[in-house]
């Protein structure tokens, strides 16, 4: 019986990665599939992995729709045994019944990588739609950590350093360059209900508390 799966955790976790693990073996075993994403942050049309791995992918915007794109596919003599669906986080929640009308009528096998909850700590539409319809839900393994040393578990925005919890929520950004304008951290729960970030923490704490030789404790 084909699934729908959701694997999930917060950023800087290795999902991309997984993803393309996840395809890689099985194209290994035989079966054909198809990536897709959502606003990568190597730009359209590609998967990658902060280790540097990426593979190319059909990109998923609003108006797209899982459904016609494989039937499309089928009738003109692809074939497609699974879906390799990363920043699902992105998708509208048609888009996730899409996927799941996929996986119940034509017997698709779809695995999908986002993170539940976005700055604000709240569900984003299509992560909630996935917990509401996916068959397994995993919590990836790899775990990130906050500054100080804890399992991170909430994403956090920065403009120019100073964690924001209001704003839209999809504004494109970078976890590795943190003197963007908007920029990304993974914090543990005590720190992001605190709004205290690295940067704070370095610049507020005493050298005598900063684990990792400065991250605040």
């Amino acid at each position: 019986m084909a699934e729908l799966l959701y694997f999930t955790g917060t950023m800087d976790c290795g999902k991309s990665t997984l993803a393309l693990q996840m395809d890689h073996n099985h194209k290994a075993r035989g079966r054909l599939g198809r990536i897709f994403t959502s606003r990568d942050r190597a730009g359209d049309s590609v998967l990658s992995s902060r280790l540097g791995l990426s593979a190319d992918a059909v990109e998923v915007r609003d108006e797209f729709d899982f459904w016609d794109y494989v039937v499309g596919e089928l009738t003109h003599g692809g074939r497609i045994d699974y879906a390799v669906c990363d920043e699902a986080q992105f998708y509208s929640p048609l888009q996730i019944e899409q996927l799941a009308r996929l996986v119940d009528e034509l017997q698709i096998d779809v695995f999908c990588f986002g993170i539940l909850t976005d700055f604000r700590a709240t569900l984003f539409p299509g992560s909630a739609r996935l917990v509401e319809l996916a068959d397994r839900m995993e919590l990836l393994q790899v775990e990130a950590l906050c500054w100080c040393g804890e399992r991170a578990t909430h994403n956090a925005r920065t403009i120019s350093g100073e964690m924001v919890t209001e704003g839209e929520q999809l504004v494109v950004g970078d976890m590795e360059t943190r003197d963007h304008e908007v920029a990304y951290e993974v914090l543990c729960r005590r720190h992001h209900r605190r709004r205290l970030t690295q940067a704070r923490a370095r610049a507020t704490l005493s050298p005598e508390v900063l684990p990792f030789g400065g991250a605040a404790s």
